[in-house]
């Protein structure tokens, strides 16, 4: 164990608005095992100084470059000694009590790689926010969708996901990590850049035998969207491109090319409806994004080649998008429990 129990580690770039807003309540509901860091992936703000003038107890961790989300972290991670970390986004309002009941469900059961907490939006704050919610999920074509948020339907919290339960994915947005396993299996994929490189991270570590889990006793709200909005062309891309490495990494080899074959006419579909709606950016980056994919192949083999593929547990088996739009199932709990492997 490191010389504090939990590192929670805010990867800042350009955000001093959030640091500002969010840091006096990380700060007021800390634990006392935990450390706050800041690590600043090159931003051209004042954030630094914002931090250095108001926060000097604040360590703060200077990345050289902004490389991303993925990048970022690793970068941050290889300088802290610590038994846990908690990646937790700038943008994140924290609750009193939030660290302690994930730790302790962690520290009952090793087998647990990362943990989230359950999040709710800041603007909205009753009903579950769209990146993370009460867990994350994926269908078998691996389109994510969460307990609490399937697309742009998000639930009001009724108490309806109180349970701690077994989860495909934790966000990114506040994702807890036995950190001896996040250096073991490599961290985060630097070449995801942004988006999807924590589903890609709790896959590996599902492939491994560890288990993935959501934690209804720490709440914390959160605004979204603080990088990168969710109508930037880029971000299509990003989702694409990294949907396509994520499947291509993680998924047993029967099934590898069956869920491609599908994807692919899925795809289309989707870069037609962007064009349909006039998105004419979104369809070109949908078409960048499978050729950056068609690129990185020979890479990805190699990445394969080091883990483990296996059948894991918290797979929908249906599609999801069919679910959605044709069957018109809006809430997670409409879903047919059968279907989960």
């Amino acid at each position: 164990m490191g010389n504090t129990k939990v590192a929670i580690v805010i990867l800042n770039w350009n955000g001093k608005r959030f640091l500002e807003k969010f840091l006096p309540f990380l700060v007021k509901y800390n634990s006392a095992n935990a450390e706050i860091i800041i690590a600043d992936n090159a931003s051209s703000d004042d954030s630094i100084d914002f931090l250095q003038s108001n926060y000097p107890e604040i360590r703060i961790i200077r990345n050289n470059e902004n490389g991303g989300f993925a990048k970022g972290y690793n970068d941050a991670f290889s300088q802290i000694d610590s038994e846990y970390y908690v990646l937790l986004n700038s943008d994140i309002e924290v609750t009193p009590n939030w660290i302690d009941p994930v730790i302790e469900l962690m520290d009952k059961d090793k087998t647990i790689a990362a943990c989230q907490p359950k999040i709710r939006s800041y603007y909205n704050k009753d009903y579950f926010e769209y990146a993370g919610a009460a867990g994350g999920f994926i269908d078998k074509y691996g389109y994510p969708f969460c307990r609490g948020r399937i697309f742009q339907s998000g639930e009001k919290d009724e108490g309806q996901y109180n349970n701690a339960t077994e989860i495909f994915w934790a966000t990114g947005a506040c994702m807890f990590v036995r950190s001896e396993l996040y250096h073991k299996s490599g961290g985060l994929d630097n070449d995801f850049f942004a988006h999807m490189e924590e589903i890609d991270f709790c896959w590996r570590q599902k492939n491994a035998g560890y288990k993935i889990m959501y934690c209804p006793d720490s709440l914390i709200f959160h605004i979204g969207g603080g990088t990168l909005p969710k109508n930037n062309p880029k971000k299509t891309y990003l989702n694409f491109r990294n949907n396509f490495f994520l499947l291509f990494k993680n998924l047993p080899s029967n099934k590898l090319f069956p869920v491609f074959f599908i994807r692919l006419f899925l795809d289309g579909i989707a870069g037609l409806k962007f064009l349909a709606e006039g998105h004419f950016k979104d369809f070109i980056f949908v078409i960048k994004a499978h050729f950056a994919f068609y690129f990185s192949i020979s890479k990805l083999l190699k990445k394969r080649r080091i883990s483990k593929h296996v059948n894991v547990s918290c797979i929908y088996n249906k599609l999801i998008v069919s679910e959605y739009y044709i069957k018109n199932k809006k809430t997670f709990n409409q879903l047919d429990e059968k279907s989960f492997s």
